[in-house]
C-alpha cells in the first residue's frame, strides 16, 4: 500500500531531532486550501524540542527539502511547512495500487493472528425488531466487516435477549388473556399486544409483578410449561428476525444468547464467591464498587434469580475461553454504559488482565418525533415496514426511470435497503437520532443511493470503454484540478478505514464515500473521458477504474452491495 505521507514523515524524521516517523507522522496534516499544499507540518509543536521559531523551523525545512523525493517544492509560511507532492508520481504510484490490489485496496494485515469477537444487534425476544435494533445491527455489522478487512479473525455474536423476567411477563400475559390460535395467527405482533397489555394491568394490579417473577423462577428451575412456552415465543421471534436480517444482508456466526449460560453461571457466582468480591445487601448478593465510584454490582437477587450482569460476566468468560480474543467489543446503546463499566471492573477484580480487552461501543438512542421509543407502550416502528416501504419507493423510482431495466426488484431491494443503512451510519454514533420517514427514504443528496449511482456510473463508463484498465499510463495528462483533487481523495481510502476502525466510527467511511462520489461527479461532468486521444483516454480510465475499486470497498465495509447498473 502506498503511503506518502509515511514516506515524507520518514524523510523528515532525519531533520527533526529526537522526533521519530510516527510521531511526525501523527502532526502531518492536510491545508484547508489545496493552494497551500497537500502536506503541512504546523511547526509550532516543534519549537520547544528544537529550541528555535516556528518560523525558523519551517525556512529551514523547506530549504532542505528541495529536490527530496515524492516532493515537488516546500514553502515555509507563517511557522508551517507546507508541502507540494511530485504530482506525476503521487498520481501513478495511487492509481496503480488501487488497480493492483482491487478488492483488497486499502486492506492491511493489522490484525493478523488476532481476534475480535463483536456483540451486536442482540434483540430481545419475543419483542417486535423495531428501528431502534437498527443502530446496533449496522454499526455492528460494519465494524466486523471494517476489522475483518484488516486481517483479524472476526466472530460475531447475536446475544439474544433470550432469558429474564420480561418472559415471566409474557407468560402470565398469554396464561391470562392470551390464545394459541391467537398467537399462531399474529406471530410477534400479538405477542407484543400481550407484552404492552401486561404492563397496562400491571399498573393497575402489582401483585402481576411477582407472579412473573415467579414465572421467571419457574423457568431457571427447568419448569416444563415454563420453558416450553419460552421456546415456542422464541422459534416465533427468530423466524422474524431471520427475515429481517436476510434483507439487511447481515449474518452472525453465534445466536448464543442469554439462555445459554443459565448452566455457566454457577460456577461465576462461585468463583466470585472464591475470591472474597461477593458481600451480602438486604438479601442479594452484590460486588460492592463505591471504591471506584459506582453503585454495586448485583450478581443475585434476594430470590435468588440471576441478572443481566451475571450473564455478562459468565459470557465474557466463556468467550475468552473460547475464542482467546484481543479485543471484545459490545455494541449496545449509551443508556447502558454504567452497567457495563460495572461488570468490566468485576472482571477486572476478578483477576483477569484481559479485562482491558473489553469494549463498549455506545451509540445514541433513536427518537420518534422526539419520544423515546417504548416496547412496553407499544410505541415502536417495525424496522420491516421500513425497509419494505424502502424497497416499494425505489422500485416505483425505477419504474419510472428505467422501466426496461434487469433484474429490477433484486436492484429495488439493494438500493432501498442501502438507503435505510446509509442514513443511519451518516450519524456519528455517538449522536441522538429522531427518526424520520422522509430523511430515511430520501434518495437525494448525500446518500446511499447516491454513492450507489456514482459506483454504477463508474461502471457503464468502463463497460463502454472495452478496455481493461491498466498501470501503464501517463500520470502527466491528469492535469486538472479536478483529476487532482480526485486522486487525493481516492488516496485517502486506507487512512480512513484506520480511523474507523481505530475510532469504532463506520460513519467515517460513509461521509468520505460521499466526499469520493462528488469528487467523481465533478470530474465527470467537467471532463470528457473516452475521448479520441488514446493515451489521454487510457490514464482517465485508470482514473475511472480506481474510484469504481474505492466506491465499492467502501460500501461493502457498510454493508452496502455495489450495484453495476441503477
Amino acid at each position: 500500500m502506498f503511503d506518502i505521507k509515511k514516506a515524507i514523515a520518514d524523510i523528515l524524521e532525519s531533520l527533526i531531532e529526537p522526533m521519530d516517523s510516527k510521531q511526525i507522522y501523527d502532526i502531518l496534516e492536510l491545508p484547508p486550501n489545496p493552494e497551500m499544499g497537500d502536506l503541512a507540518l504546523p511547526c509550532f509543536k516543534l519549537s520547544k524540542i528544537m529550541r528555535r521559531s516556528p518560523v525558523q523551523i519551517a525556512q529551514e525545512l523547506a530549504d532542505k527539502l528541495q529536490g527530496a523525493e515524492y516532493i515537488e517544492r516546500a514553502e515555509a509560511v507563517s511557522g508551517y511547512l507546507n508541502i507540494f507532492y511530485d504530482r506525476n508520481v503521487f498520481i501513478k504510484e495511487v492509481l496503480s495500487s488501487a488497480i493492483k490490489e482491487n478488492s483488497k485496496y486499502g486492506s492491511q494485515d493489522i490484525g493478523k493472528g488476532r481476534t475480535v469477537v463483536i456483540d451486536y444487534s442482540s434483540p430481545n425476544i419475543a419483542k417486535p425488531f423495531h428501528i431502534g435494533h437498527l443502530r446496533s445491527t449496522v454499526i455492528g455489522n460494519s465494524l466486523y466487516k471494517i476489522f475483518n478487512f484488516m486481517g483479524y479473525k472476526c466472530v460475531g455474536i447475536n446475544y439474544l435477549g433470550d432469558w429474564g423476567t420480561q418472559f415471566g411477563k409474557l407468560i402470565v400475559a398469554y396464561k391470562k388473556w392470551g390464545s394459541r390460535e391467537k398467537v399462531e395467527k399474529d406471530q410477534i405482533k400479538e405477542l407484543m399486544s400481550l407484552y404492552v397489555k401486561f404492563h397496562e394491568e400491571e399498573e393497575k394490579n402489582p401483585e402481576l409483578t411477582e407472579e412473573a417473577r415467579a414465572w421467571f423462577t419457574k423457568m431457571e428451575r427447568g419448569d416444563r410449561e415454563a420453558l416450553e412456552l419460552w421456546q415456542w415465543f422464541k422459534d416465533i421471534s427468530l423466524k422474524e428476525f431471520e427475515r429481517v436480517y436476510r434483507l439487511l444482508g447481515v449474518s452472525f456466526d453465534s445466536y448464543a444468547g442469554e439462555s445459554f449460560y443459565n448452566d455457566k453461571m454457577d460456577a461465576t457466582i462461585e468463583e466470585l464467591r472464591q475470591k472474597n468480591l461477593l458481600e451480602e445487601s438486604e438479601g442479594a448478593q452484590i460486588v460492592d464498587l463505591e471504591e471506584y465510584g459506582m453503585p454495586p454490582c448485583i450478581i443475585l437477587k434476594k430470590d435468588g434469580s440471576t441478572l443481566y450482569a451475571t450473564r455478562d460476566i459468565t459470557a465474557a468468560i466463556y468467550r475468552k475461553n473460547t475464542y482467546d480474543f484481543d479485543k471484545c467489543i459490545y455494541v449496545t446503546s449509551a443508556g447502558q454504559i454504567l452497567h457495563f463499566q460495572q461488570w468490566f471492573k468485576v472482571i477486572e477484580l476478578m483477576g483477569y488482565p484481559w479485562a482491558k480487552s473489553l469494549v463498549h461501543v455506545p451509540f445514541g438512542i433513536v427518537s420518534l418525533g422526539g419520544e423515546k421509543l417504548s416496547t412496553r407502550k407499544g410505541k415502536v416502528i417495525l424496522l420491516e415496514e421500513i425497509l419494505t416501504e424502502a424497497i416499494k419507493k425505489t422500485r416505483e423510482i425505477i419504474e419510472e426511470k428505467s422501466p426496461d431495466m434487469e433484474n429490477k426488484d433484486e436492484i429495488a431491494r439493494e438500493i432501498g435497503v442501502g438507503a435505510v443503512i446509509f442514513s443511519d451510519l451518516s450519524n456519528n454514533r455517538i449522536k441522538d437520532i429522531s427518526f424520520s420517514w422522509d430523511e430515511a427514504l430520501n434518495f437525494d443528496g448525500e446518500t446511499g443511493p447516491y454513492v450507489q449511482y456514482t459506483h454504477a456510473r463508474t461502471c457503464r463508463v468502463l463497460n463502454k470503454a472495452g478496455i481493461e484498465p491498466t498501470t501503464e499510463f501517463n500520470p502527466e495528462l491528469l492535469s486538472t484540478r479536478e483529476e487532482y483533487q480526485l486522486v487525493k481523495t481516492l488516496y485517502q481510502f486506507p487512512e480512513k478505514v484506520i480511523q474507523a476502525m481505530d475510532d469504532l466510527e463506520p460513519s467515517i467511511i460513509t461521509r468520505y464515500l460521499v466526499d469520493v462520489a462528488q469528487d467523481f461527479n465533478r470530474f465527470y461532468h467537467e471532463h470528457s473521458i473516452l475521448v479520441e486521444d488514446q493515451e489521454l483516454k487510457k490514464a482517465r480510465l485508470a482514473l475511472v477504474a480506481s474510484t469504481r475499486i474505492t466506491l465499492a470497498n467502501g460500501l461493502k465495509l457498510i454493508g452496502l452491495t455495489a450495484p453495476e447498473r441503477v
